[in-house]
């Protein structure tokens, strides 16, 4: 692993994870390092291989 690049998020997380918001399953999208929950429109992001389950830190969805 190279100084730029970030931890591999781990996908097992993501059977534990869901929607703080919906409490739903999530999506992981790996090009744009985000979980994604389709009910509540938005996109979490992971930062250095830890997902940032905050509602305030998620983008809305287009």
């Amino acid at each position: 692993m190279t100084e730029t690049q970030a931890p591999a998020f781990d996908r097992r997380m993501l059977e534990a994870l869901v929607c703080p918001l919906t409490q739903t399953v999530l999506e992981y999208d790996a090009q744009e390092q985000e979980l994604i929950s389709r009910a509540a429109n938005l996109a979490f992001p992971i930062r250095n291989g830890i997902p940032v389950m905050l509602v305030d830190e998620a983008r809305e969805l287009d």
